[in-house]
């Protein structure tokens, strides 16, 4: 009796748009992936999320800055890998096709950032993936000299700010997501140098600054902010009100319940669509997401899980929580900013810009991770969370001779709003956010 093999099948539902690559082709770029070889894959410059398939074989790869899922149907013909930024678009293909009986959003699959996922279709049982890192920065590489490592850094960031502006028409303004802190305030004065060491016009850029209801302190900030440097003109305000936020849209928009990230999206949903609703045309925006993960200023007091000894001696700790191999890995969600930079991306997704996010890229996360946290710090929380500012501080000052003003570090969704504004919008605990996600496939 003759048996006939499996068909296996790829759908591929990522946009190719949704790719920044800032040195090669995105043929090139997804040659490499399919090669396997991760040298070939860390040369890789951008926000991308790149499939590639050659037989039954499959290879994924991914940067922090765009999300990429995966789902394996079963049919009678052969095994169907459907591939896509989303979970709700996996759910809508399989329901087209009549397979959605098989489809739970906890069967979804995210490929974790900084790795060549490999995947065999050769039917039932199906072989669990392979995971070869491609980004192994290479820790405490530099001098504890604050402005060597200023200018490493900040320089990094600057060059991959100017290899984006580079790739886009030069008569498209730029808007900048902009709170007057660290992250968005060197984003900001970088690109503004940039701008004028090409011959362009920085009036090009704008620095949207979110309120709500006329509250929170992020917008005094950003006044201050500019104002000090004498660059008021480029603040443009964008005011919404509270009866606009809602966190269970956020959660629909992120496909995720954990309150910080939810808190971030809905937010950042109300400023992207204040953004839209006042220029239909706009299409790019910058923020300063990452920033925080790089130069690991969270406060560690604030997680029962973290100790200063686990952030400083676990490397991308907060860029990919505790590993692909650890217990605690989520397979559904990834981890650290891996998981949560969908916070800043999806929001400015859907509203139709394209978001570009420099503080994730892998080239400038290499130089953050070769500081010497231990020596800098000796441990001590206070000079961990001072070391930011003293870092961007100085590297922007080398790159851009702006001296920045620098301020106490907040969260966006605290910034924006005020604090009994703030209690009224966003439930205390996780489960609320748990039951709006669960909501969305009962």
């Amino acid at each position: 009796m003759q048996t006939t093999a499996p068909i296996e099948r790829l759908v591929n539902l990522l946009d190719p748009a949704g790719n920044i690559l800032l040195n090669m082709s995105l043929e090139e770029a997804t040659r490499r992936v399919g090669s396997g070889d991760p040298e070939l894959v860390r040369a890789i410059d951008g926000q991308f999320a790149l499939v590639h398939k050659r037989g039954t074989v499959i290879r994924m790869a991914r940067s922090i800055g765009r999300p990429m899922r995966y789902f394996l149907a079963k049919r009678a013909e052969g095994p169907c890998l459907v591939v896509a930024e989303r979970i709700d678009e996996i759910h809508r293909f399989l329901r087209m096709e009549g397979l959605d009986g098989q489809f739970h959003p906890s069967y979804t699959r995210m490929v974790p950032a900084h790795h060549i996922l490999e995947l065999a279709l050769i039917g039932c049982p199906d072989p669990s993936p392979t995971l070869t890192r491609y980004f192994a920065p290479v820790r405490n590489s530099l001098r504890a000299d604050p402005d060597e490592i200023g200018r490493a850094y900040v320089g990094a960031l600057a060059d991959e700010i100017a290899r984006w502006l580079g790739r886009i028409d030069p008569r498209e303004p730029i808007g900048v997501l902009f709170s007057g802190g660290i992250d968005s305030g060197a984003v900001f004065l970088l690109l503004y140098h940039l701008l004028l060491s090409r011959g362009q016009s920085p009036a090009r850029l704008k620095a949207f600054t979110l309120t709500v209801d006329t509250g929170g302190p992020d917008l005094e900030q950003a006044e201050r902010f500019l104002a000090e440097l004498d660059l008021g003109l480029f603040l443009e305000p964008v005011e919404v009100r509270r009866e606009e936020l809602d966190y269970r849209e956020a959660v629909r928009v992120i496909e995720d319940y954990k309150p910080l990230d939810v808190q971030s999206a809905t937010v950042g949903l109300a400023l992207c669509r204040g953004i839209r609703a006042r220029y239909p045309e706009w299409k790019y925006l910058v923020d300063g997401d990452g920033g925080d993960e790089n130069l690991k200023d969270y406060p560690i007091e604030d997680d029962a899980e973290l100790t200063i000894r686990s952030v400083l001696n676990n490397p991308l700790l907060y860029h990919e929580g505790w590993g692909v191999n650890a217990v605690k890995h989520s397979l559904t969600y990834s981890g650290g900013q891996s998981r949560g930079h969908v916070r800043t991306y999806a929001p400015a997704r859907l509203l139709g810009f394209e978001g570009f996010s420099p503080y994730a890229l892998p080239n400038v996360i290499d130089v953050a991770e070769s500081i010497p946290f231990v020596e800098l710090t000796e441990w001590n929380h206070h000079r961990l969370y001072a070391l930011k500012g003293e870092v961007v501080r100085r590297g922007v000052e080398a790159v851009t001779g702006i001296n920045m003003p620098i301020f106490e570090k907040r969260r966006f969704q605290r910034g924006a709003v005020s604090d009994g504004s703030f209690t009224a919008l966003f439930p205390s605990g996780e489960a609320a956010y748990r039951q709006a996600f669960a909501a969305l496939y009962e």
